[in-house]
């Protein structure tokens, strides 16, 4: 058991007289990080499961992430896309390569992804399906986290993102997540595109029914809509493969990806697409100032080189896995079900998921509550047995704590 001391009462005090109260975090204050591992500001060591929501599949601190930021931070580190710069040809080309598409747009966030995922169907809507002007519909998803912009929450159906943010972006249409029959009956003549999460994370770590995103990927064939998935969270390993798509064996005609990018050194997002959707875009037509600079280009292909050279998506199928069966054969009351892929998994509880969150922390492992009730597991992808095992053993105390 970890208290909190003075110094870290005195941080949190400062955070929350200075900061805008828009989290609920832990009281964690971690000073320290390698691998799976998290140190706070006494010295106490927690094990992450957490990951910063996919952004550090790698592992916190990956040297040889660390020294491709280290190494290029004393050549170059931004120039705007009013230059080129020596860094983004290469790592486009190792993005495109790597995802199998044509072209990427390089930019920061994860909902920087979504917005240009948005416009780009708006215009493919507009310049190849023939929708009239300004009618251009979206299909989304019930429980779907897109972001926080305000296109992402005007999509968003769950109240408290969107509470007195008003008046919202209109063109999208929300249906339940997993009905492909409300799917098909959702799709009109101005539907330019569905823009779904293969699993949804933040939502309570979803899973679709086997074979629905195979009939909404042919339900996009044949009613020509372009299919957009947002991986940003469940992309480059996560799930035990290296997109959740792949799962189902479908292309989507836009990925959007993030988070695990940069490596959980530096925002670095794209959306990917084929040549006919992607160059809908001209000069002037979307943009951002630190897309694609040097400094995130050079991360974001060490990123790349340390999850295909480790070989992380087998690694997060492997270690998911026995995650999964170690969490069912505790069997406590208070689990109603244990949902997931790979090292995406969601521990639905009878009790506010918060409460287990802090009895977890009491015993060395952060991990958050999602949707109240939902307890969300996703440590780093280079998680090994001893660490899965230390996780186990103080979930088992921290149920039968409660």
């Amino acid at each position: 058991m970890h208290a909190v001391s003075e110094r870290a009462h005195d941080l949190i005090a400062a955070e929350e007289r200075y900061g805008a109260h828009n989290y609920h975090p832990l009281d964690l204050i971690v000073a320290r990080a390698e691998g799976v591992w998290l140190w706070d500001v006494d010295g106490n060591r927690f094990l992450d499961c957490i990951s910063a929501y996919s952004a550090v599949n790698q592992g916190h601190c990956h040297p040889r992430i660390r020294a491709a930021l280290v190494e290029q931070s004393a050549k170059v580190t931004l120039t705007s896309r009013a230059m080129r710069n020596d860094r983004m040809p290469g790592f486009l080309e190792k993005l495109t390569r790597l995802c199998g598409f044509d072209m990427a747009l390089p930019t920061n966030t994860g909902v920087e992804a979504v917005e240009t995922g948005i416009k780009l169907a708006r215009r493919w809507g507009y310049s190849v399906k023939g929708i009239r002007p300004d009618a251009a519909e979206i299909v989304v998803f019930s429980n779907n986290f897109h972001g926080r912009t305000m296109s992402a929450v005007s999509a968003s159906t769950t109240p408290e993102y969107r509470k007195h943010f008003g008046p919202f972006v209109p063109g999208f249409t929300a249906i339940p997540y997993g009905d492909a029959d409300a799917l098909e009956g959702a799709i009109k003549p101005e539907t330019c595109a569905i823009l779904i999460e293969p699993i949804q994370g933040e939502g309570g770590v979803n899973v679709p029914p086997e074979g629905y995103l195979k009939r909404a990927w042919a339900l996009c064939r044949e009613h020509q809509v372009l299919f957009i998935a947002d991986e940003i969270q469940t992309g480059f390993g996560r799930t035990g493969d290296l997109f959740a798509c792949d799962y189902d064996a479908i292309k989507p005609d836009v990925l959007l990806v993030g988070k695990a990018l940069g490596g959980g050194f530096y925002p670095v997002s794209a959306a990917l697409a084929d040549r006919p959707v992607m160059s809908l875009f001209g000069p002037g037509d979307h943009g951002s100032t630190f897309g694609g600079n040097p400094l995130g280009s050079a991360v974001a292909e060490a990123a790349i080189d340390v999850l295909v050279d480790e070989k992380l998506a087998s690694r997060a199928r492997y270690a998911g896995a026995k995650i999964m069966q170690g969490l069912r054969a505790i069997a406590s009351p208070l689990v109603k079900e244990i949902r997931g892929r790979g090292l995406l998994i969601g521990i639905e509880l009878s009790i506010p998921a918060r409460r287990v969150s802090e009895a977890l922390l009491a015993r060395g492992v952060a991990a958050k509550d999602t949707q109240e009730m939902v307890l969300r597991i996703a440590p780093p992808l280079v998680i090994d047995d001893a660490a899965i095992d230390y996780f186990l053993e103080r979930f088992r105390d921290a149920m039968a704590s409660l």
